[in-house]
């Protein structure tokens, strides 16, 4: 027996227009159909049916979790600070961290994740290796205090999410359990009916030696993802890697100093020169943990902090300040170069290969440098693919120019390694009975993001239209309008719902058919079952909200057509 949700006692309120801060797709969608309700910045209410398609989701999840051998717990999402001392995450999450503290003055962090919470829970209750492999999971609240909250639940302070973590004493244990969760994955958004790519990514402050995310492509997405046409290549922005390629430096002149005045911008320095500004070598200071470095790429691109950071964490990069130049005479504003710098670390693209010339700062007012060849003028203490990708770089596979695509990030998995176990001291009894220490890996899905996801991919000029698997009801039955038509959506519904078909009736009364059919239109329930004008004839019509067929079916058919499908 289905449940069936009579709308006339549900607790729904539609909106014929956009709410007036929202710019996404499932901002819009979601509030405009009643499934949430924003109570502050990045805070929202789930209301009935929206509640119900989270569950939906849920559900998927816990199953797909449960078939590869997870076991569900709940921990707290009101924390310790200490846990997070351990793994130097406290101060290493900055701003996004909600801390607070008890009446006694105990210092207390919101939950973002819970790599330390897992990893000291596992130390208490695991002691042997004949306890291991073992897969944890929970699906719960998260909170991250987001600057700037965006994109109704997509982008919140406060959201659902399934994380998991695999314990296991050896690599090989760990690389099994990150492919049992990559293949649930692809089973679960299947599932859920999102179009979805798996890209490699960065591990970044999360540390360990592989990580791919999920991305759901869709216009409102915050990430930009690399997709190759003539390839499988696929790959997070972050993640691209450009490799140097030496070449002959021989052919060029010894260095020349020219004199650029007012020239402390690529732009004005190649317009100076009538050179191209990808002939330029453009030189970005920064701070890394406080210590000044240099980042070296072709004037022509510019350097992504993003990934520079991701490359560089856990330390904080920061952009230099007019400060830092004080007592600098070898930084000089606008005209720095590779050469001759003091005590600072040179990082370049690897563009800059070793052989090639380039036009730059000659660490002088109003000089540049020409003719300065990477190798023999200046050397390079560390090559990072730093630069933001263009469409049409070359492909890291095959060399073909690369498209550049919105997403969204559905879902996340790391082989961490040793680096929580090492800061918690997780060690095992081993078959030779000694210490042994494990090695995890770290998998999150981001629940309510799937919701917006979704909403993204699915929605139509009309509103929502929900995978079945996910959708608050099978079939949306409206009565249009007269006793007669409110008696027999009634009295089918029923008969749908002891068949095992869940379904949402429009039986409210005083409302107009048109009002209810765009209200059916807008929930977004797979199939719309209309009882309509021939209600006196007990025959029914049936649409397809998806692509819009209408058939007209007796009460029979109509039964025996949603139950099959059902």
């Amino acid at each position: 027996m289905a449940q069936v949700q009579r709308m006339s006692r549900l607790m729904i309120k539609t909106l014929r227009d956009d709410p007036a801060d929202a710019e996404t797709l499932n901002h819009k969608l979601l509030v405009r159909a009643g499934y949430v309700r924003r109570t502050a910045a990045g805070i929202w209410t789930w209301l009935p049916l929206g509640k119900k398609v989270l569950e939906n989701i849920t559900r998927v999840v816990r199953e797909e979790m449960d078939a590869i051998g997870g076991q569900e717990v709940l921990l707290p999402a009101l924390l310790p600070k200490e846990s997070y001392d351990a793994s130097g995450r406290y101060d290493e999450y900055g701003d996004l961290l909600f801390r607070l503290k008890d009446r006694k003055g105990a210092e207390y962090l919101l939950g973002p994740t819970h790599e330390e919470i897992f990893t000291q829970v596992v130390k208490d209750q695991i002691t042997s290796y004949k306890d291991l492999p073992v897969i944890l999971y929970q699906i719960q609240t998260k909170y991250r205090d987001e600057a700037r909250p965006r994109a109704g639940v997509l982008r919140g302070r406060e959201f659902q999410m399934k994380d998991s973590y695999s314990f296991d004493t050896t690599d090989e244990g760990l690389i099994e359990a990150y492919q049992l969760h990559r293949a649930a994955y692809i089973r679960i958004f299947e599932r859920l009916g999102l179009d979805h790519r798996i890209v490699s990514a960065v591990s970044g402050a999360m540390g360990g030696s592989a990580s791919e995310e999920f991305l759901a492509p869709a216009p409102a997405g915050e990430d930009t993802f690399v997709d190759c046409p003539a390839c499988d290549y696929a790959a997070n922005t972050e993640a691209v890697t450009f490799k140097a390629t030496p070449v002959d430096g021989s052919v060029h002149g010894p260095v020349e100093e020219l004199d650029t005045p007012d020239t402390p911008t690529i732009e004005t320095l190649a317009a100076h020169l009538g050179v191209p500004a990808s002939a330029t070598l453009k030189n970005l200071l920064v701070k890394v943990d406080g210590e000044i470095v240099a980042v070296g790429v072709p004037g022509d691109r510019e350097v992504d902090l993003g990934k520079l950071g991701e490359h560089l964490a856990p330390a904080v990069v920061e952009l230099v300040t007019g400060d830092d130049f004080v007592g600098r005479p070898d930084l000089v504003r606008g005209y720095v170069g590779p050469q001759g710098l003091e005590k600072v670390r040179y990082i370049a693209d690897p563009r800059i290969a070793p052989g090639t010339a380039w036009v730059t700062g000659a660490n002088k007012p109003d000089t540049h440098a020409k003719n300065l060849v990477c190798g023999r003028d200046f050397e390079v203490d560390d090559y990072l693919d730093v630069v933001v990708v263009k469409a049409g770089d070359p492909c890291p596979k095959c060399g073909t120019g690369v498209k550049l695509d919105r997403a969204i990030e559905i879902g996340h998995i790391f082989q961490l390694g040793r680096k929580f176990a090492d800061a918690f001291q997780l060690d095992v009894l081993g078959q030779n009975g000694k210490p042994v220490r494990v090695t995890m890996g770290s998998y999150g899905i981001g629940v309510s993001r799937a919701v917006a996801a979704l909403a993204e991919q699915t929605a139509d000029e009309q509103g929502l239209c929900w995978p079945r698997e996910i959708a608050p009801a099978d079939v949306h039955l409206v009565a249009a309008g007269k006793a007669l038509q409110t008696e027999l959506a009634l009295e089918v519904a029923e008969k749908l719902g002891a068949a095992g078909v869940r379904v949402l009736v429009d039986d409210r009364a005083g409302v107009s058919p048109g009002v209810k059919f765009t209200d059916a239109e807008l929930i977004g329930v797979p199939k719309i079952l209309v009882a309509g004008r021939r209600s006196a004839e007990g025959v029914l019509e049936l649409k397809d909200r998806r692509t819009g067929e209408r058939e007209e079916l007796t009460v029979d058919e109509a039964i025996a057509r949603l139950t099959v499908q059902g």
